[in-house]
C-alpha cells in the first residue's frame, strides 16, 4: 500500500487478527470525512507473534494512534509507555494513544458505554444487574464504578469467571458486588436501577433471549445491551414493552468510536455522523 505524504496529514489503524470487514473502518473515516481531516484509518492484520514489531512499526511510522481487538488486549500492554486509569484496573488496552512521545494504552468499551448512558442516567450511586464477566462487562463494570456507581450483582453461568469480576470491583475499587452463579431465569430485584447485557447472546439473532424474568422489568430501570448487531434485540423490546428506558448496544459502539477520534485528534466528532456510516457498514 502506497500513501501520498503530502495529502495525508496523520494516520491511526486497527491492529487485530482477522481484520478484514471491520465496520468501525467506515465509521472512523466518515468522522474524518466529515470534519475535513486528511486522516486515515488503516485496518491491519497482525498475528500474534508480530505484535511487538508491529507497535514498533506504528511507533517508527508516527501513527497518531490504533486500536487493538482480540487477542491483543492485553498483551500489547508490555510494548506500550503506560496506561490510562480504567486500562489499568481492568488489565486491557483497546486504543493507543501518542501522547508527546509516548504510547499511552486506553480502554474505551467501557467508556463508550458510560457515554451512551448518559443519556439515559447518572451513574452515581446507582445500583447495576450486569449479566456476563467477560472482556466487555468487565470494562463497563470499572468505567461505571469510577463513575460512581454503588453496587453491583453479577450474574454469569461460570462462578470462576464472575467471582474473578467481583473480587476486582471489591478489591481494586473498593464497591459492594457480588455473584449470582445463573440457574434458570434470573429475578431483578426491585431496587435495581440499571440493567446491562454484557454477553454476546443476541448477536446476530433478534429472537435469542437472555435467562432473565422480564416481569421483574421496572419502568423505573433503564435497560442497556451491548449487541449492536440487530440493535433491536429481544431484551430491548422486552425492556421497552414493559416501559423501561432501553439502550441499543450501537450507541456504545458509536461512542467508542467518537472517543477514539477525540483521543487522537482533539475534536468532537459528530457522532450522527459516524452512526449512520455504521449503520450502512452493517446493512442496517
Amino acid at each position: 500500500m502506497s500513501i501520498e505524504p503530502n495529502f495525508l496529514h496523520e494516520l491511526v489503524g486497527s491492529m487485530s487478527q482477522g481484520a478484514a470487514g471491520n465496520p468501525t473502518v467506515a465509521m472512523i473515516e466518515a468522522a474524518f470525512a466529515h470534519h475535513g481531516l486528511h486522516w486515515r484509518y488503516v485496518n491491519m492484520e497482525v498475528a500474534p507473534e508480530h505484535l511487538g514489531e508491529a507497535v514498533c512499526g506504528a511507533r517508527a511510522m508516527g501513527f497518531r494512534g490504533f486500536n487493538c481487538s482480540l487477542p491483543h488486549k492485553v498483551t500489547v500492554i508490555k510494548h506500550l509507555d503506560g496506561l490510562g486509569q480504567s486500562a489499568e484496573v481492568m488489565g486491557a488496552v483497546n486504543c493507543v494513544v501518542r501522547r508527546g512521545d509516548k504510547l499511552i494504552g486506553e480502554n474505551t468499551d467501557g467508556k463508550g458505554f458510560l457515554r451512551s448512558l448518559a443519556a439515559a442516567t447518572d451513574p452515581r450511586g446507582k445500583s447495576v444487574v450486569l449479566f456476563g464477566a467477560g472482556g466487555a462487562a468487565r470494562a463497563i463494570a470499572v468505567e461505571l464504578g469510577l463513575a460512581g456507581a454503588k453496587q453491583f450483582t453479577v450474574v454469569n453461568r461460570s462462578e470462576q469467571r464472575g467471582a474473578e469480576l467481583v473480587e476486582l470491583l471489591r478489591d481494586k475499587l473498593r464497591l459492594t458486588a457480588r455473584l449470582v452463579v445463573q440457574q434458570g431465569d434470573y429475578s431483578i430485584p426491585p431496587e435495581t436501577d440499571v440493567v446491562i447485557n454484557a454477553t454476546s447472546i443476541g448477536l446476530y439473532d433478534g429472537e435469542v433471549r437472555i435467562a432473565l424474568d422480564t416481569a421483574t422489568l421496572k419502568p423505573t430501570m433503564v435497560v442497556a445491551d451491548v449487541i449492536g448487531n440487530p440493535p433491536r434485540t429481544r431484551l430491548i423490546r422486552d425492556a421497552e414493552a414493559r416501559g423501561c428506558r432501553a439502550l441499543d448496544g450501537l450507541g456504545m459502539l458509536v461512542n467508542q468510536g467518537v472517543i477514539g477520534v477525540q483521543y487522537w485528534t482533539g475534536i468532537e466528532p459528530d457522532a450522527q455522523v459516524m452512526r449512520a456510516a455504521l449503520e450502512r457498514a452493517l446493512r442496517l
